[in-house]
């Protein structure tokens, strides 16, 4: 049995309507680089992975399912009080015709995620890096992104994203290290 509580892991507040600001955190919802793709990628690869690290993917994977609910949120309020015509002159006209105000999975220039996006190798030193990488192109967008607007309460959501890429970044560095120490050590059978 669950227990809901709607409560996000920060506070989303924005300060204004912003349509092409929505347009653009979309990225992060539904692009390569994005939430749902992490969220995926980093559960998959728990299947194949070391002992010592499935808590750090699974941890790691549903906090970005909390990202991803944040993101949704952000575009959400972004877009809530915008009429069609705003929608369409903003960019989002072809997502307005298909969605309405829903979201979906795309990136900024609408294009369907897709489980492409999705890396898994199969070697744990391999996907480690892959996740390092996400996390880094991740906390690269969320800077752009936070460049990108002068809403002070929006940009206070992204930066808390940004430094959680930071710090997921670090911990998967971390996990590197214990496997390396653990392929090095003698085993004695």
């Amino acid at each position: 049995m669950w227990i809901y509580e709607k409560k996000l892991q920060y506070p989303v507040r924005v300060g204004k309507c912003d349509l092409k600001m929505a347009k653009f955190l979309m990225e992060q919802y539904g692009g390569a680089d994005g939430e749902l793709a992490a969220a995926l990628r980093y559960l998959n690869q728990r299947y194949s992975i070391p002992d010592k690290v499935i808590g750090l993917l699974t941890d790691i994977g549903t906090e970005e399912f909390a990202h991803l609910e944040m993101i949704a949120t952000m575009v959400y309020k972004l877009v809530k009080d915008a009429t069609p015509e705003e929608m369409e002159a903003a960019g989002l006209g072809a997502h307005f015709a298909n969605h309405d105000r829903a979201l979906f999975y795309s990136n900024a220039a609408g294009v369907p995620w897709t489980a492409a996006y999705i890396q898994a190798k199969g070697d744990p030193i391999a996907d480690l890096y892959e996740d390092i990488a996400a996390e880094e192109k991740a906390r690269a967008t969320y800077q752009w992104l936070i460049d990108m607007t002068d809403d002070v309460d929006l940009q206070d959501g992204l930066k808390f994203l940004r430094e959680r890429e930071i710090i997921h970044a670090l911990r998967f560095r971390e996990a590197v290290e214990l496997i390396k120490e653990e392929q090095e050590r003698k085993k004695v059978f």
